[in-house]
C-alpha cells in the first residue's frame, strides 16, 4: 500500500465518522452515548455537529496535503491519547455504548495506517 493511500483511508475514516456527527448529530447522541449520559437539548446537538466539522476539516486537508513519514509518525503518536479516552468513556464511566465504540475502531484503523503510511512514506523518500 502507498502513503498516499493510507493517507486518503485515513481521510476516509474522518470523513465517515466526522459526516454522521455532523449531518446527523442526533442520531450519533442516540445511538453512541448510554442512556443516563445522552441529551437531546439543541446545544448539545450543535456541539456534536461542531465536532463533526472538525472531523470533517481534518479529513479533507488530509485529503489535499502529502505525508512525510514524519508526519505519519507524528500522528500515530499522536492518536495514542484517544485510546485512553475510549477506555476510560466507556469502561470507567460508561459514556459511550458499544456502537459508540466505533471511534476506537476508527482510531486502531487509522494508528494501522499511519504505520503503513510511514513504513510506505520512508521507503518512497529513500527511492
Amino acid at each position: 500500500m502507498s502513503a498516499r493511500t493510507s493517507q486518503f483511508l485515513i481521510a476516509a475514516v474522518f470523513l465517515t465518522l466526522g459526516g454522521w456527527a455532523l449531518f446527523a448529530p442526533a442520531s450519533v447522541i442516540n445511538l453512541a452515548v448510554t442512556e443516563a449520559y445522552r441529551d437531546s437539548t439543541f446545544l448539545t446537538r450543535f456541539t456534536m455537529a461542531c465536532f463533526g466539522a472538525q472531523a470533517v476539516l481534518f479529513g479533507l486537508m488530509t485529503l489535499v496535503t502529502r505525508w512525510s513519514a514524519r508526519s505519519f509518525a507524528v500522528f500515530a503518536v499522536l492518536l495514542l491519547p484517544f485510546f485512553g479516552f475510549n477506555y476510560w468513556f466507556h469502561y470507567e464511566v460508561p459514556v459511550l455504548t458499544s456502537i459508540g465504540m466505533l471511534d476506537f475502531a476508527g482510531n486502531v484503523t487509522m494508528l494501522v495506517l499511519a504505520i503503513i503510511g510511514w513504513r510506505a512514506a520512508k521507503a518512497e523518500a529513500s527511492a
